[in-house]
């Protein structure tokens, strides 16, 4: 049983784990010395806590007894995002329960920061240690070959040369290929509604960062869209940044108001741009949709109490890889090889929250779910590969690394 004093200077270690500052552990040197100043150490807690703060880490005050460690990294959106890094928060939690002192996460501000961040993290010891998106995989590659005995995941690559890399894939191109048809049946079950509504169909995606992932996102959905409705047009646009939702706001505010009836984005936190758009005029009576992407952002699309702006979300269970990760290490069964999460695996879906979707839709998607899963429908994953499709648009801002 800890003394007082015991269990403040456990909870200053517990913090500088957290808090990463270097001069934090040697107050816990000086603490031992300290006797009943309760009230005199939490105050210094309190400053060191303020001097520290930007650093965005979490820690939990209990153990969860499962004896595995694990780190998570993030661009600098961190796992707030309610998107593609509160997917991969979502599987650690869902892991460790409601509490542990055995996770955290950490945002890196930009990718000159990436091989640092790693190096720490590596130097801390964790079990295991995620890296969240293609962005980290240069970063990852240097640091994980000059430390063979760590356990790395990252997820959404296929490439990383290393003998103690975990790399989580997913069929991005046949989740999105079922919310592209989502939209294009309900723009047909409108225009039956209403034969003048929006003569021309037209279709928007907007990408954060261009590379061969959000590719497969984009092409998927085309494909979807064009399956139900093949004259559909379709224009895109790439934000060239996961954390910019203004200019998301803006390129939908414009499509929208151009006639584009639907928008798919997979721009991380930029996304949320088109969500909080397509919010705004629904909440006016304007007939526009947003898609939302890795998580089911139904709710941050609600404009009252019981209407959403997000039709659907192309759901990739980034929890599910993280869940299998950490089985794996805590049962010592850990393979550093590709893991691909499709979806006849579940890892890639559609969310049926909304109920403006309908039963008839969704019979109608989970009809093609079953033609994907088993073969009869193929789902063209690159640019190269769609553009020899009939129908399919040739000036796409997509690229296949």
């Amino acid at each position: 049983m800890l003394n007082r004093t015991g269990r403040i200077t456990q909870l200053v270690r517990v913090l500088a784990l957290h808090a990463r500052c270097p001069w934090f552990e040697s107050v816990c040197a000086h603490m031992k010395l300290i006797k009943n100043l309760f009230f005199t150490s939490l105050v210094i807690i309190s400053v060191i806590l303020m001097s520290c703060q930007g650093k965005n880490t979490t820690a939990q005050p209990a153990s969860s007894g499962k004896g595995v460690t694990v780190l998570l990294l993030t661009d600098s959106s961190g796992v707030d995002d309610k998107s593609f890094n509160a997917a991969a928060w979502k599987g650690i939690l869902d892991f460790y329960g409601a509490s542990g002192n055995e996770y955290g996460w950490l945002a890196t501000e930009n990718q000159s920061m990436y091989v640092p961040s790693l190096r720490q993290a590596t130097d801390e010891g964790h079990d295991l240690i995620i890296v969240n998106g293609f962005t980290w995989d240069e970063a990852l590659t240097q640091v994980s070959n000059d430390n063979p005995r760590q356990k790395y995941l990252i997820v959404d690559v296929d490439w990383v040369e290393a003998g103690n890399v975990m790399q989580a894939a997913y069929a991005e191109h046949e989740g999105s290929y079922l919310v592209g048809a989502a939209a294009a049946l309900k723009y047909l079950e409108d225009r039956e509604a209403n034969p003048d509504f929006l003569m021309f169909p037209r279709f928007g995606f907007i990408g954060g960062m261009p590379g061969a992932v959000i590719t497969k996102f984009e092409v998927g959905y085309i494909q979807g869209i064009l399956s139900i409705i093949p004259n559909a047009q379709i224009v895109d646009y790439y934000v060239g940044s996961w954390s910019e939702p203004a200019l998301a706001k803006i390129q939908a505010m414009n499509w929208y108001d151009s006639g584009v009836y639907a928008i798919f984005s997979a721009a991380g936190n930029s996304g949320n741009g088109t969500i909080a758009q397509a919010r705004e005029y629904r909440a006016v009576g304007r007939n526009v949709w947003a898609i939302g992407v890795d998580s089911d952002q139904y709710e941050e699309g609600l404009y009252n109490s019981t209407d959403s702006a997000v039709l659907t979300s192309m759901l990739k269970r980034v929890e599910n890889s993280v869940i299998f990760a950490l089985n794996a290490v805590e049962n010592n069964t850990f393979n550093p090889s590709v893991i691909t999460f499709d979806l006849k695996a579940d890892g890639v879906g559609y969310s049926n929250a909304n109920a403006a979707l309908g039963p008839n839709i969704i019979n109608r998607l989970e009809s093609i779910k079953q033609q994907i899963s088993s073969g009869q429908i193929t789902v063209a994953a690159t640019l190269a590969e769609a553009v020899r499709l009939p129908g399919f648009p040739q000036n796409l801002r997509a690229i296949d690394d």
